[in-house]
């Protein structure tokens, strides 16, 4: 599948003020100031990277798929795109993409949904949902599970079918491609770096990806 709208950065890494590997299945949560910009980093190539947005300072304010996708009458997430909040707020701008292409649809995958669509066998498997608990229990939120909603899969190819359906299928990454995005308000990014084993939406392989931040 082609690219859908490519468009690099100029930003020079040695200017980054900071960058953090996340192996896969790890977990990262960091204050993003307004007017910083991250870039996020598939390594290897064809690796999903689950993440949700918070209001730093109110976190019953948080991304919401359902604004952002009404917002730009598309399924899709590319440059341009503005990630719109629960509240109706922007809460960041995606301002370069060399993917092109980013789901917020398929949601992310959790010991009960992996025993669902593969096998019961497969409850006991690491998934995002439990980074993302323990990511947010580490931040000191103490009612993790209520601030768990629909997130993004930076990476992920997940097509909607003519039918209104949902199909996992092969990345449209690879390897050294990103997506970077600057932060319209103070906002707290959420990153669960999918271990998923059982689709292709990592082609079985999950890889480490990086994120580094600007300061504007």
């Amino acid at each position: 599948m082609s690219v859908l709208n490519y468009c690099e950065s100029q930003r020079r890494i040695d200017d980054a003020i900071e960058s953090s590997l996340i192996p896969a299945g790890d977990g990262y949560i960091h204050r993003i100031n307004a007017g910083q910009v991250i870039r996020l980093v598939d390594l290897e190539g064809n690796q999903a990277v689950d993440t949700l947005f918070y209001n730093a300072d109110d976190f019953s304010e948080r991304y919401s798929a359902q604004a952002t996708i009404m917002a730009q009458s598309s399924v899709y997430l590319t440059t341009g795109t503005k990630l719109m909040s629960s509240e109706g707020n922007v809460l960041l701008t995606i301002i370069a993409d060399t993917c092109g292409r980013h789901d917020t649809l398929g949601g992310a995958c959790s010991r009960e949904s992996n025993t669902m669509r593969y096998a019961h066998d497969k409850l006991f498997m690491h998934a995002c949902r439990d980074t993302f608990l323990l990511q947010l229990q580490k931040w000191g939120v103490t009612n993790a599970k209520r601030d768990i909603t629909c997130n993004i899969n930076f990476f992920m190819n997940v097509p909607l079918t003519p039918e209104g359906g949902l199909r996992f299928e092969d990345g449209v990454s690879a390897a050294g491609r990103y997506v970077e995005l600057k932060a319209e308000m103070d906002v707290v990014i959420l990153i669960s770096n999918c271990p998923q084993l059982n689709n292709p939406c990592n082609a079985y392989n999950p890889t480490a990806a990086k994120i580094y931040i600007w300061n504007p």
